[in-house]
């Protein structure tokens, strides 16, 4: 017992407290690491850099490097804390745009979780939390640094957050129409054809705007979005070939929808 007690009191007293390197060598390792790929060794040299030299002459190259390494790694919450860290420490930076982009890239890929990607879920009825992270952060980065090299690509993405909130807005409308909150619902698609008018699901919520105002009988709401509607969208599927609205996204047992849809674009 006293022979396996002195050992392990001598192992302890080997190993000791970790070497601290200079800020050099940290970042030296860390670019090692970087140019072979090994991006989780190159975090924690970026990280013992941090921790050990945070205010010396690479600590703001390390900090930058730092968001590089955790989202190459497939790390996007760390790619994001990292980020929000350098855009809170240096808002005056050259390269606080890269920051903005890959803080938008981490919520944007974390709304299409790698279960959404591999598995059959109706991605349109999932919150859109991060989606509208990722949307204010390319925001910010296009109306702040529009000649960003970042910023062609972040507008691109935004198009499609668009989409991916307004599909959101479509479905949560859809929830309630199917429980007949019909004020509910109208007030969704309203605000889908308010915000986002030129998105895929911009048709269909003007549609849906039609038939919900019949049903609360305010017509001239209702004729206002068959106008849009139609002028827009007249190959729509709630038109026929005559152009004449015939409804049908809201089936209903207990209401006779033609009854208060008794509006025509030829009116």
């Amino acid at each position: 017992m006293i022979i396996i007690t002195l050992v392990a009191g001598l192992a302890a007293c080997a190993s000791g407290p970790p070497e601290i390197l200079s800020e050099r060598e940290y970042y030296d390792k860390a670019k090692t690491a970087l140019d072979n790929r090994n991006f989780l060794e190159a975090s924690r040299h970026l990280e013992d850099l941090e921790t050990y030299h945070p205010f010396g002459r690479y600590a703001e190259q390390a900090q930058l490097d730092l968001i590089y390494a955790r989202y190459s790694a497939l790390d996007p919450e760390g790619a994001a804390a990292a980020a929000e860290r350098f855009i809170r420490l240096h808002p005056e930076s050259p390269h606080v745009d890269y920051a903005y982009y890959i803080k938008g890239l981490a919520s944007y890929y974390a709304d299409v979780s790698l279960s959404g990607r591999y598995f059959p879920l109706n991605m349109d009825a999932r919150d859109p939390g991060r989606a509208k992270e990722a949307f204010q952060d390319f925001s910010t980065l296009v109306s702040q640094f529009p000649d960003s090299p970042y910023a062609a690509d972040a507008e691109k993405r935004m198009v499609a957050l668009k989409n991916r909130l307004a599909e959101y807005e479509l479905v949560v409308a859809q929830y309630y129409i199917r429980r007949q909150a019909y004020v509910a619902a109208a007030s969704r698609v309203q605000y889908i054809i308010e915000n986002y008018p030129e998105t895929t699901a911009a048709p269909d919520a003007l549609a849906y705007a039609v038939e919900l105002y019949g049903i609360l009988g305010m017509k001239e709401h209702a004729q206002d979005a068959l106008v849009i509607l139609a002028t827009s969208y007249p190959d729509h599927s709630s038109f026929d070939v005559d152009l004449h609205f015939r409804g049908g996204l809201i089936k209903e047992e207990s209401r006779d929808i033609s009854s208060v849809l008794d509006i025509d674009i030829l009116d």
